[in-house]
Order: C-alpha cells, then structure tokens, then sequence
C-alpha cells in the first residue's frame, strides 16, 4: 500500500460553521478512505497555510485521486495537496536508480 500526506484548508464559510459547531471530522475522512480501501493512518488539526494534514494509506495513485476528487468535489475547501510519501528504503533505491540512468542536465560537458 502506498502512504500519502494529504493537506486541506477550509472555506472561511466551512470554517466558520466548524466554529459554530465544533465536529471531529475524522470519521468522515475514514469511511470514504476504508471504502476505497485505505486506512487512514492519523490527522491532526494544524495552522499556517493547512487547517488539517493526514497520513493515509491508499492501495494505488488512483485511489488516492478519487478521494482528493471526492473531498474536493464537496465544496467545504479552498486549497488540497496531496503527497505521495516514500519510505526511507524506497527513496535509497530510487537514489541508486538515479545514479544509474545517465542522464546529463543542460550545463553537462
């Protein structure tokens, strides 16, 4: 399964009837993401630029497409990202492939 960091801000609209009506919106998140056939891993409530960030697993790119689609589809946010993540053995064995491709950027002699 692969893991992404999802990031969402609210609507000032969504936002303010969240302040009106304070709600743990997690659970809401876990049942689409079960239903594609993730879990969802954690969220946390957060400040500057995203109101919440999550860690979900989701089985493949498109999964995880359809719920950004569905969340977003929902009107209750100004901004998404979505982050595949890598593991720390993923990444080493994407550096060596690198290492191996032979590819030389433009200022390459």
């Amino acid at each position: 399964m692969a893991i992404y960091l999802s990031q969402v801000a609210y609507s000032s609209a969504a936002l303010a009837a969240l302040v009106a009506h304070p709600q743990n919106r997690s659970e809401a998140i876990r049942k689409p993401v079960e239903k594609l056939g993730g879990k969802l891993i954690g969220a946390w409530l957060s400040f500057g630029d995203y109101d919440v960030v999550c860690i979900i697993e989701m089985p493949d790119n498109v999964s995880a497409a359809a719920l950004a689609l569905a969340i977003g589809a929902g009107g209750s946010l100004k901004s998404q990202k979505t982050t595949p993540l890598l593991s720390l053995e993923e990444g080493m064995a994407a550096l060596k492939m690198a290492a191996s491709t032979g590819y030389k950027p433009v200022a390459a002699k």
